[in-house]
């Protein structure tokens, strides 16, 4: 089969950050070198074993109320703050493409979105699982679930906690009739999402996508969960500087929240419109590393690359995933070194979450944004808390300010199950 002669561009960010919810607070805080991590004021973390995280301030259903038209109002109702973080991103997103939705084709306007577990708020069962309690602490009674839990449930509570829903929102609010599908893959999903984006422009499904992911990880049950079965920083006492991917200090992630939205256009639709395009995204690859041990990231990579038609030498720099945790980025550098080591000189790598934490589905697109707004500024900004070398971690992470050389940047992302995806974007200057 030929390959397609359509090209997907990018012509529109939107994020909600801990470190900005516009593209010039978020890009003056990630040039300023400026975290967002802090202590968590959503709720009392006084016991629990972590206490700080990337948490959206002045954020909730009254502030997200002004990203959605009045006669979509009342569906707020239904979003938990994932979806409306979601939301909140789209329409930022589409607000700096300059597009009016109204005369796009909407069956040529398409929506895909990641999405991961979306934690339910306490209070919601709450009332349920108490009405349900026999005499024995902490067990329930099912005769009693049916006949008086069940009934302090609202009626459409499970629509707030759907992962699709966030796709669904943003393509009912703006009308898009397209391609319409979520990726379910956690840390890897909206990057899974922005290659399938470029497939569907590539074989001429949709002309308009309106891509991303969001999540907030920033709840009780996610801190708990997380505290459990994954390694998170313990560094309270000192916010800003605990999250510190490939540091040889580094002691966890650092759990955050928020969305990174993108607009990807046909290249001929979004310069009939005569649109600002960021970039093109110009190779795609997604592998699967049953072992866990890296290979699976290589391989993503190089298929990438491939798609691309360039070499490793000619990528600016490499925006990794960079979860901060001892065997994560270490996994991820040996995948990297295996590309790259033998680059003169070396690929320098950025690690975004050291500023706002991890996003989970939200993370891919979000890190993104920050280099394709470093392609447009034309300088790439440091990574956090980058102090002491780690000789398992062979790779050179950029701790100062740094002047973009080459036009084409690479976005790594994996998960705890093994999905591997690589973006490869190029800065538009025709």
């Amino acid at each position: 089969m030929a390959a397609s002669s359509r090209r997907a561009v990018i012509t529109g960010i939107g994020v909600v950050t801990s470190i900005g919810n516009d593209l010039s607070s978020f890009w003056s805080a990630l040039h300023a070198g400026r975290s967002g991590i802090r202590r968590i004021q959503a709720f009392d973390t006084s016991r629990l074993p972590v206490q700080i995280a990337g948490e959206v301030p002045d954020f909730n259903e009254k502030t997200a109320r002004k990203f959605v038209a009045k006669e979509h109002g009342k569906s707020l109702k239904v979003m938990a703050r994932t979806i409306q973080l979601a939301v909140a991103a789209a329409q930022r997103c589409l607000d700096d493409a300059g597009v009016d939705t109204g005369k796009l084709d909407p069956e040529r306007f398409g929506v895909e979105f990641g999405a991961g577990l979306i934690a339910l708020e306490l209070d919601e069962l709450g009332d349920a699982a108490l009405a349900s309690m026999n005499c024995r602490p902490g067990a329930v009674d099912l005769e009693h679930w049916g006949s008086e839990g069940l009934a302090t449930i609202p009626p459409l509570w499970m629509l707030k906690y759907l992962p699709n829903m966030l796709a669904c929102h943003v393509s009912i609010m703006h009308n898009a009739q397209g391609p319409n599908n979520t990726i379910t893959e956690n840390d890897v999903a909206s990057l899974l999402a922005l290659g399938e984006a470029q497939r569907i422009i590539g074989r001429d499904q949709a002309d308009v996508m309106i891509v991303g992911g969001a999540e907030s990880r920033i709840n009780p049950l996610s801190l708990v969960r997380m505290a459990l079965f994954e390694q998170l920083s313990r560094r309270s006492a000192e916010p800003e500087k605990a999250c510190r991917p490939f540091d040889r200090q580094r002691d966890g992630m650092v759990l955050g929240e928020g969305g990174g939205v993108l607009l990807v256009e046909e290249r001929e639709h979004a310069l009939r419109r005569g649109a600002k395009i960021y970039g093109e995204v110009v190779g795609f690859g997604a592998a699967f590393d049953r072992q866990r041990g890296g290979s699976g990231v290589a391989r993503a990579i190089r298929a990438a690359l491939a798609g691309a038609g360039i070499g490793p030498g000619e990528i600016d720099h490499v925006n990794a995933q960079g979860f901060s945790t001892c065997p994560g980025d270490a996994c991820e550098a040996r995948a990297l070194q295996e590309v790259f080591g033998h680059c003169n000189p070396p690929v320098p790598v950025l690690a975004a979450k050291s500023y706002f934490g991890n996003l989970g589905a939200g993370s891919s697109t979000t890190e993104l944004a920050a280099s394709l707004l470093a392609l447009r500024h034309g300088e790439v900004p440091a990574t956090l808390n980058f102090e002491h070398d780690d000789p398992g971690c062979p790779v050179q992470v950029i701790r100062a300010t740094k002047k973009v050389s080459r036009p084409c940047v690479l976005k790594v992302g994996y998960n705890d199950m093994g999905q591997c995806a690589a973006i490869v974007c190029r800065k538009w200057d025709e």
